[in-house]
């Protein structure tokens, strides 16, 4: 049996409760329900994955910090001292860490099964002036989240999670914004991790001219259009998504570039978006196109704009208290004498 919104807006007025009086707390407890297909719907356990890659597009000039950065942020997740490892700890989250082709890889593994190296490559090329990778390379990168959706699956995780590291990162997801969900470049575009107005103004120049030159293939081949402005991260939580999608689990969906993932999960696997709450939006400027196209509506607007997962796992007590009103409010015919 099909277990549509109503069914659970029906279960929630049925609480010992004034109907409608948790607000937006039981709109959310809906769409968990709906999307689990259960109204004893769970948030726990919980995975956070966070795929890390480099990218080429850096030679350019689209951010104001070094590729480098990427490992050394890899580095200081594998010791549990990231912002991302904190609010994992925090919320009770599995967290693991997956290069899919960083530069550099770390130095140190980290705790036995927390780190996975799948590199595809040493980052992308640069989207600037040519494709950032092939078709075979971005079908690579999807199946390495497909695997990885799979293995929470298997081992018992309920609500999925994806987060990135990845410096330059906000530039394929601008371009993917562009190409698929209709954004102009300045919609699409922002200050990433602290661009100056320079370098703004570069970054947008750049997203506009690959979006156009990838727009070109979007009708013919959509996989090969993608390809050649994504990145091997956000490939790899595309088909993550997809694949926890086809699964039945539960994505709780982070920012700008996760959202840009979901944008191609969406594409290139209708249906996908039914299993993500959207957890928060970003301060970037194209996340509110992104999440339009796709049909979410966010849980906060706190201004965040890390990524690494960090705003999914702040919105985490949201989704739990949801699952709490569905599991454990008695019913008031219950308790009335």
């Amino acid at each position: 049996m099909t277990i549509n919104p109503q069914d659970v807006a029906t279960y929630l007025d049925a609480l010992a409760k004034p109907q409608g009086s948790l607000g937006r707390l039981e709109a959310l407890a809906i769409q968990l329900a709906v999307a689990q297909q259960d109204l004893s719907a769970r948030t726990k356990p919980r995975r956070i994955v966070l795929f890390a890659a480099d990218h080429g597009v850096i030679e350019s000039g689209v951010s104001a910090w070094p590729s480098a950065v990427t490992t050394v942020m890899m580095e200081t997740i594998i010791a549990r001292k990231a912002t991302s490892t904190a609010l994992a700890a925090a919320q009770m989250a599995d967290l693991r860490l997956v290069d899919v082709g960083t530069i550099q890889p770390p130095q140190t593994g980290g705790q036995t099964g927390s780190y996975h190296d799948a590199r595809i490559a040493a980052g992308t090329a640069n989207l600037a002036d040519g494709p950032a990778m092939t078709k075979d390379q971005f079908h690579a990168a999807w199946v390495v989240g497909e695997v990885e959706a799979r293995l929470a699956f298997d081992q018992g995780f309920v609500l999925l999670i994806a987060g990135e590291m990845g410096i330059g990162n906000t530039t394929p997801a601008a371009c993917l914004t562009m190409l698929l969900s209709g954004a102009d470049s300045e919609t699409a575009t922002g200050r990433g991790a602290g661009a100056d107005d320079a370098i703004l103004a570069n970054k947008r120049a750049i997203v506009a001219r690959a979006s156009q030159r990838a727009g070109g293939l979007l009708d013919a081949d959509p996989a090969l259009a993608i390809a050649d402005v994504a990145g091997f991260e956000i490939a790899a939580m595309a088909g993550f998504f997809a694949q926890a999608a086809a699964q039945g689990s539960t994505v709780l969906l982070d920012g700008y570039v996760t959202t840009a993932a979901a944008l191609i999960a969406e594409r290139l696997a209708p249906g996908t978006a039914k299993n993500m709450i959207a957890a928060h939006l970003s301060a970037e400027p194209g996340h509110r196109a992104a999440l339009d196209h796709l049909g979410l509506d966010p849980l906060l607007e706190w201004n965040m704009r890390l990524g690494e997962g960090t705003g999914a796992l702040t919105a985490l007590p949201l989704l739990d208290s949801a699952a709490a009103l569905l599991n454990d409010v008695a019913k008031l015919s219950d308790i009335m004498p």
